[in-house]
């Protein structure tokens, strides 16, 4: 079965940070957001605003429609 869009994003920032060899914290403080809601954001448990994803991206060096279309891959 597939996984959900939700959860394959998650996989997808999760994957790029870990490219990146940088922590939660790391990402979180780039992004203006709570490290915990970077970890919520990796396990699929909740979906990020188009917003909120913008700044993830940036703060991974990628862009959120490369997020996306990566996740709907998978």
């Amino acid at each position: 079965m597939r996984k959900g869009l939700k959860a394959a994003i998650g996989g997808v920032l999760r994957a790029k940070r870990e490219h990146l060899a940088i922590s939660q914290e790391e990402v979180a403080e780039r992004a203006g957001v709570d490290r915990t809601y970077i970890s919520i954001l990796e396990r699929g448990l909740k979906s990020p605003t188009v917003d909120t994803l913008e700044k993830i991206c940036a703060a991974l060096g990628t862009l959120p429609e490369r997020v996306i279309e990566e996740a709907r891959t998978r």
